[in-house]
């Protein structure tokens, strides 16, 4: 009987995040809060631990402290098993230089491939909210003989300009074609002509196939030194490249409306609309699936608590998520995420919004189609979201549809 496949896992958390400014101000993009109590990084880490990989490195870069200080409270596992996540900032190895591309990253850090020698190695991204299996793709890879397997999920023929898109062999053999960026024309599925099989960011190597593959990107100075850019394509020139389906991967536990959930949540537009999947009464995801949960640090605080304003107003919660720690008196809420250590005063109103942690909302404050970062503080009265103008006027982000984002610590006056 064959001796089992050692997996080594890597998760590349050194991205900017500029697109999701100002949340991205003073934090790498996969340490930005999201669903109340969770970090983006999160999914990307529960989704590893839960498909049974054990050792996991997290490549980070920007901005880092906050990240690096949420893996090492959060992600503990037991060294008695030889198991860890660990954060693993750019180093240097190389040269003085930071690195340049998600395969530079890689690169400079063959150092934990190389000591933990393993068979395969799963590489993904760190700031999308889904839920995967990876055994499963584990499996299909293993079987397929191909050296890479990229993880595909159908979308929308008219959103292939907006990903990296995995062109089938038509014979059936599970390798790619053709991997296009962002194309303008590109041709449906088969058994799906009005979709696309979109790359997520996913990877699976034979590992010595992936350290070929990044030295050899090393040495090219015309290259981008990126994963989906340069690394995918040089294994599909050799035909060594195959893809997995996400419509085959069956997690326990989930529901047929959460099934293929993904999202790439790179703006604040997407970020805010996959909070609003959150908070239906048959969610689009679902958090609350404790067969494959999505873990987190825990929270030391008490319960959140709805109560009457010192004048008896009666605040109410509806389709929404309150956190630990949130004290809301005499608040309407209505369709928002609210994080926890929030407290909101008497004849306030919250609507389809996202509050971070620590957030204040005095006294007949209104917050309407807006993002507030932590420690914000809105004074007796005032609006966010309410006067577009007068949003932009304080220097606050709006976007086009109309979503107003407050950044960490500000003080917002009537």
């Amino acid at each position: 009987m064959a001796a089992p496949k050692k997996i080594f896992g890597i998760i590349l958390a050194g991205g900017e995040g500029k697109r999701l400014m100002p949340l991205t101000a003073d934090r790498a993009k996969p340490a930005v809060p999201f669903g109340g109590q969770y970090r983006l990084i999160d999914f990307a880490v529960s989704n590893l631990i839960n498909s049974g990989l054990r050792q996991v490195v997290v490549l980070t870069q920007y901005k880092s402290h906050s990240l690096d200080r949420h893996i090492s409270q959060t992600w503990r596992m037991s060294a008695l098993l030889d198991s860890y996540v660990t954060s693993v900032p750019a180093q240097q190895r190389l040269g003085k230089r930071w690195f340049s591309g998600s395969a530079d990253a890689i690169l400079q850090s063959l150092n934990l491939v190389n000591d933990e020698k393993p068979d395969i190695v799963v590489v993904i991204g760190a700031d999308h909210v889904y839920r995967m299996d990876f055994q499963q793709m584990l499996d299909a890879h293993m079987a397929s003989g191909a050296k890479v397997t990229v993880a595909g999920i159908r979308q929308p023929i008219a959103m292939a300009n907006q990903f990296g898109v995995i062109d089938a062999d038509p014979d059936g053999s599970g390798r790619i074609r053709a991997f296009l960026e962002k194309p303008s024309d590109a041709e449906g599925l088969a058994d799906s002509p009005h979709e696309v099989l979109a790359s997520m960011g996913n990877y699976i190597f034979d590992a010595d196939a992936l350290i070929e593959a990044v030295e050899a990107d090393g040495e090219l100075p015309t290259s981008s030194h990126d994963m989906g850019g340069d690394i995918i394509p040089y294994f599909v020139e050799r035909g060594e490249a195959g893809y997995y389906d996400m419509k085959d991967n069956d997690v326990p536990g989930s529901s047929p409306r959460d099934r293929a959930y993904w999202r790439d949540v790179g703006t604040i537009d997407s970020f805010f609309d996959a909070h609003m999947d959150l908070i239906s009464t048959l969610p689009v995801f679902n958090l609350y699936n404790t067969e494959w949960p999505i873990r987190t640090q825990s929270v030391n605080a008490p319960p959140a608590k709805f109560v009457r304003d010192a004048v008896g107003r009666i605040g109410n919660a509806i389709d929404s998520i309150v956190s630990l720690g949130s004290v809301l008196s005499g608040t309407h809420l209505e369709r928002s995420v609210v994080g926890p250590g929030t407290l909101a005063a008497g004849g306030s109103t919250i609507t389809d919004s996202v509050l971070f942690d620590h957030v204040r909302v005095g006294q007949g404050a209104r917050v309407h189609r807006a993002v507030l970062d932590k420690n914000v503080v809105l004074l007796d009265g005032a609006t966010v979201g309410v006067d577009r103008e007068r949003d932009i006027a304080r220097g606050f982000t709006v976007t086009e549809s109309g979503i107003t984002v407050v950044g960490k610590g500000v003080h917002v006056d009537r």
